[in-house]
Order: structure tokens, then C-alpha cells, then sequence
């Protein structure tokens, strides 16, 4: 199957990915909130908690995060047994969103270092990892606010009619594709060196 929007939305395992553990809420406060919590009631590595809205969503700096019901994508990814460079969760998350954006959108983005999305100087996404001790080691929540149907003024967005499941989806499938080292990968779309 060539495009994720042909897949149906919904929180089945047979639905998403497989090896994601995907769970699609209405409202939260905060998907990173939600999974870090999580960690110390045992939800597996590559657990995935996507709100339609949330009302206490944050980014870097404690910047607020916000957007109307349903517009955009609003989701965090667990990661467990996080033992080395955890940094590099950040760039596998950003990588796959941009190659869910082109896949989904046409729209190619570029990453601005540390955590950014931008189209033509204009931010697309912005991703927060928070991490935490678990039994098996250092658990990290990278959570990903992507603009699809509403962004604020002078940010961009991908476009009118695209489910945010449907690029959740290929963002999922794109951040298990990525090669074990993205350094090259990862330079070539940073659109901030030099």
C-alpha cells in the first residue's frame, strides 16, 4: 500500500506500524506528560500517545503549544532502555517527520538545530524530549507538534484535508527505515549549518 491515508484511523495494533504500541485520545494535557507517567506503570518501549487537542501542551523553554481540536498533529513516542546519546531520538523523530511530510504533503522542511521543522524560515514542528529513570534504564519521551491544517501567524503548515493519523503513520513507518547512523543523513537536511 503506497499511502498511509488509505489505512483506517483507530488504535488496533493491526492499524499502525508494527511494533508501536499506539493509543489515540480526544484531549489530554500533555501527550509527554501522559507517557512519562507511564514509565513507572510499565507501557512498553515505542509507546505512542496521540491527543486531538491538548490543553497544556509545551515546547522548548517551557513555551506553550497550542492548537484548535483536530487540526494538527499532537504525539509522543516512549522510548526505553535508552543507554547512549539520547539526542539522537531527537534527530530519528525529526528525520521521519520530514520524510512524512514530503510523503504525505509534498511539503520538503528542513531541521533547524536543536529541534525544529521550518519551511522557508517558517516553523512547521517543534519536538521536546524529557527523559526519566525506569528499572531498565533511562526511559525518553520525544514528543513532536507538527502544524497540518492551523498554524499560528508566520508559522507554516502542511495543508488543508490531511489526517493527522495519516502522517502519524508515515512517520512511524519513516523513523523505522532510517539507517542506524544518521549523521550524514542528519547534516544534509540541517538547514542550519554554516
Amino acid at each position: 500500500m503506497d499511502r498511509p491515508d488509505a489505512i483506517p484511523t483507530g488504535t488496533e495494533p493491526s492499524r499502525w506500524p508494527p511494533g508501536w504500541h499506539v493509543e489515540v485520545v480526544d484531549e489530554t494535557g500533555s501527550t509527554n506528560a501522559d507517557l512519562l507517567a507511564a514509565v513507572a506503570a510499565g507501557a512498553p518501549d515505542r509507546s505512542v500517545r496521540m491527543a486531538r487537542h491538548q490543553t497544556a501542551g509545551r515546547g522548548r523553554l517551557d513555551r506553550r503549544w497550542e492548537a484548535p481540536p483536530g487540526a494538527n498533529l499532537l504525539v509522543s513516542m516512549l522510548f526505553r532502555g535508552v543507554v547512549a546519546a539520547p539526542h539522537e531520538l531527537v534527530q530519528r523523530v525529526g528525520l521521519a517527520a520530514l520524510d512524512a511530510c514530503e510523503r504525505i504533503a509534498g511539503v520538503r522542511a528542513s531541521l533547524k538545530w536543536p529541534n525544529d521543522l521550518l519551511v522557508d524560515d517558517r516553523k512547521l514542528a517543534g519536538i521536546l524530549a524529557q527523559s526519566t529513570t525506569a528499572d531498565d534504564g533511562r526511559a525518553v519521551v520525544v514528543g513532536i507538534g507538527l502544524n497540518i491544517g492551523w498554524a499560528p501567524d508566520g508559522a507554516a503548515r502542511l495543508g488543508d484535508g490531511i489526517v493527522p493519523e495519516t502522517v502519524l503513520f508515515a512517520l512511524l513507518e519513516a523513523f523505522d527505515s532510517l539507517p542506524v547512523d544518521l549523521h550524514d543523513r542528519y547534516r544534509e537536511r540541517l538547514g542550519t549549518l554554516g
